[in-house]
């Protein structure tokens, strides 16, 4: 199925031409990547351009890029009839000519890590491919070279949600080396799905940064219509170039293709699965917002620009769950091994009190214990309602208005430093928890 050429005899079945489709019939094996095809499956027509299968595609599946530019997978048993309507010809990218590239712009490194924003579009064929250079970054976004002065490097290329903890190191000490080459901002393409968790990493282990630290995705793909990964990196690479140092995350303010949100990489998260305005602050309002086209940056309240040297603080350890809790949960499950929990409590932090004893079982054996809401507005207190006041008696930690997912970064990362990891937890260390209550 990564073949250029289609193993065709092992998906479609031999055709079966009709009159009027006699004019376009040839053998099975010469149906490649990039020819016009014509499925009926069902008692429906589907036409448009067979596109590469992705390495996660399951078997006999195949991609077709329709007419009105979007996607369609369809799995093609020995009951579908399909039929070569034109041939495509060379699947070889089409050749353009790249923009110069100007030294005197800002210098700004985009590191890749996968997502659709990190990818190039075939224009004769519409398939999106992995980004793997320089050259493929500014192929499908040619405006990056009027703005800055790119440097690009693919750290690896994966789903987000495959994306491991470990690998907010590698993100992190990457950064670290841009900076002292010499960038004057770094942005990340992320894929959208944990892009959260990747921020709020990278906003505990980053200290002294120069500049900003910009992570980027797309919710909607580079090959359609309606797709957000060419404003949205623009306006990474905008915000990457201000005045301003710190962790954030740029993505679409709302529906229409005007502006984006700049977002504290610590209070963000994705609210919506397919919208493009999906990325939103969550107790605290955009720290800013950023119009790509007419180039200007507003942001208020966060740190300036400076001469400092980079440098990372801690590392991660893995080995800290996160456990939602619902009626009818089984105590057990806070007895897996883990070094650290996150309770998502109900209301204000709350669990079920017959839960309590074995929350305060994992305390005395050394394992923190944070409580946070899935509320997600609002903030956690212990001091109003019974339950709360036990769970604070057997020396739960308060999550204040963090995010859950905030919560379970900063404890993974709090428990490799020297410090007490309950004192780190109470620590605003980047803008994870509001100082006032409400």
């Amino acid at each position: 199925m990564g073949k250029d050429v289609l193993e065709a005899q092992t998906i479609f079945k031999p055709l079966r031409v009709s009159q009027s489709d006699m004019m376009q019939k040839v053998p099975l094996t010469d149906v490649s990547i990039g020819d016009k095809i014509k499925v009926e499956k069902e008692g429906r027509e589907y036409t448009g351009i067979l596109m590469p299968t992705h390495r996660f595609s399951g078997d006999r599946i195949i991609t077709l890029k329709l007419d009105n530019g979007y996607n369609i997978g369809l799995k093609v048993t020995d009951e579908e009839r399909v039929v070569l309507l034109e041939k495509g010809g060379d699947i070889e990218r089409k050749s353009v000519d790249l923009p110069s590239i100007n030294e005197d712009l800002p210098k700004i490194s985009i590191l890749a890590t996968g997502g659709t924003i990190a990818s190039y579009v075939d224009y004769r064929t519409g398939a999106v491919h992995p980004a793997q250079t320089e050259d493929d970054m500014i192929y499908s976004n040619p405006e990056l070279a009027q703005r800055c002065f790119p440097s690009v490097e693919v750290l690896f290329s994966k789903l987000s949600e495959d994306i491991e903890p470990n690998e907010w190191i590698l993100i992190a000490d990457s950064i670290i080396k841009e900076f002292q080459a010499g960038a004057e901002g770094v942005v990340v393409a992320h894929g959208t799905d944990t892009m959260g968790y990747t921020s709020a990493a990278l906003s505990f282990l980053l200290d002294d940064l120069p500049g900003p630290v910009v992570l980027v995705g797309s919710q909607r793909s580079s090959d359609r219509p309606s797709s957000d990964a060419n404003l949205n990196l623009l306006a990474a690479v905008e915000v990457a170039k201000s005045d301003i140092s710190g962790v954030y995350v740029v993505m679409h303010e709302n529906l229409d293709d005007n502006r984006c949100s700049i977002h504290m990489g610590t209070k963000v998260r994705k609210m919506h699965t397919s919208r493009r305005d999906s990325f939103k602050s969550v107790n605290k309002e955009p720290v800013g917002w950023v119009d790509p086209e007419e180039r200007i940056v507003k942001v208020e309240g966060v740190p300036c620009r400076n001469k400092k040297e980079p440098k990372r603080i801690g590392c991660i350890n893995g080995d800290v769950s996160m456990i939602y809790v619902h009626p009818g949960m089984d105590e057990g499950l806070l007895l897996n091994g883990s070094e650290g929990v996150v309770l998502v409590g109900t209301g204000l932090g709350h669990v079920p009190t017959r839960v309590i004893s074995t929350v305060k079982e994992l305390i005395d054996e050394g394992v923190p214990v944070v409580v946070t809401s899935q509320c997600l507005h609002g903030t956690v207190n212990c001091n109003v309602y019974s339950s709360g006041r036990m769970l604070a008696e057997v020396g739960v930690i308060p999550g204040k208005d963090m995010l859950p997912e905030t919560a379970l970064v900063k404890l993974m990362w709090a428990l490799t430093l020297d410090d007490k990891v309950e004192d780190i937890m109470e620590t605003n260390v980047a803008g994870e928890f509001s100082e006032r209550r409400w």
